[in-house]
């Protein structure tokens, strides 16, 4: 847990520094607890895209907090909110399991879902290159039939994973593309199958209803699958990306959600603010552009990164 802890701090410093390492800021700055701290907190959470019904949330626990312990210490008040908002995130995830090892059937079908630019192929490539690591058999379906980029992009991730892939030609129907994919996969015993679609924005109304289609041609193979469907959520778009996640919710049951480029972003409430309006499990976080930059989602173990002080990292600037 520690060494884990201490990667994803490394891994997550640049939100840290501009969404925690605000807040902590300006609880130590402050150095007394009153009103004024109480709407410097407040005024961070909105800026950071936790969502104006979220930060209500936290700033009322957190007076509450205040007032039931006479908290009048900045470092008692950092405790105080790094618990409610580890509690928030945490309660869905009691029971929460490694992504990579929770398997529902044989194989195990993983439908991808996003707007165009979110890195929705990319994290198919990532995803490959975990199970193929783990030794799992891992059949790529590429769904995304409207551009030849995105079928050669996707071939060229499967080959680096060591996957196997399915396509067809640009302009071809994906149901039928994904048929043939998932019948494959069953008389292959494949463990992992992976879908692409097509970025598409959430308000075209045809195109979402395209996914439907899809789904239903994924179940004339396997009535249960598929098992996980994800959406790939940019989390520098904030606010945007709720409205994304309640539009493909609608169409497609979300199973899970994964948050790209959460490492480069201000924007770190999304996180919080997603959790809030959605009650959609995040399943993935996106922390750089490595293949092992994807990780499992675990809300403890990120909000102690977000929170801790890398006492170290002091201690050696210290002595230089």
């Amino acid at each position: 847990m520690l060494s884990f802890v201490r990667n994803l701090r490394e891994k997550i410093a640049r939100t840290k520094n501009s969404f925690v390492g605000k807040l902590a800021e300006a609880i130590h700055l402050r150095g007394k607890v009153d009103e004024e701290l109480m709407e410097e907190l407040e005024d961070i959470l909105l800026r950071t895209d936790t969502g104006v019904e979220m930060t209500t949330l936290i700033m009322d626990r957190l007076r509450d907090e205040i007032k039931v312990h006479k908290i009048s210490e900045a470092e008692a008040v950092q405790e105080s909110l790094q618990k409610i908002m580890s509690d928030i995130l945490m309660a869905d995830y009691q029971d929460a399991t490694d992504f990579y090892t929770t398997f529902a059937a044989k194989p195990q079908v993983i439908f991808f879902l996003g707007v165009n630019g979110v890195g929705k192929t990319t994290t198919i490539g990532k995803v490959a290159s975990r199970f193929r690591q783990m030794g799992k058999s891992v059949l790529v379906i590429a769904g995304d039939t409207f551009r030849a980029a995105a079928i050669e992009q996707l071939e060229i991730w499967a080959d680096r994973a060591g996957a196997s892939i399915i396509k067809s030609q640009q302009g071809a129907d994906p149901g039928s593309v994904v048929f043939d994919g998932i019948t494959a996969a069953v008389a292959r015993s494949t463990d992992i199958v992976l879908i692409d679609t097509a970025g598409r924005q959430h308000n075209k109304a045809n195109l979402m209803q395209e996914l439907s289609k899809m789904i239903r041609t994924i179940k004339k193979v396997m009535p249960e699958a598929p098992h996980e469907t994800l959406l790939v959520l940019d989390a520098t778009t904030g606010q945007n990306a709720v409205s994304q996640a309640k539009t493909f919710h609608d169409i497609a049951t979300l199973t899970g959600l994964v948050l790209t480029k959460l490492d480069g972003t201000a924007k770190g409430g999304i996180i919080l603010n997603i959790k809030h309006a959605l009650g959609i499990p995040v399943k993935l976080i996106g922390l750089g552009e490595q293949i092992d930059d994807l990780q499992s989602f675990d809300p403890e173990a990120f909000v102690e990164a977000m929170f801790t002080t890398d006492k170290t990292n002091q201690s050696n600037e210290g002595s230089l």
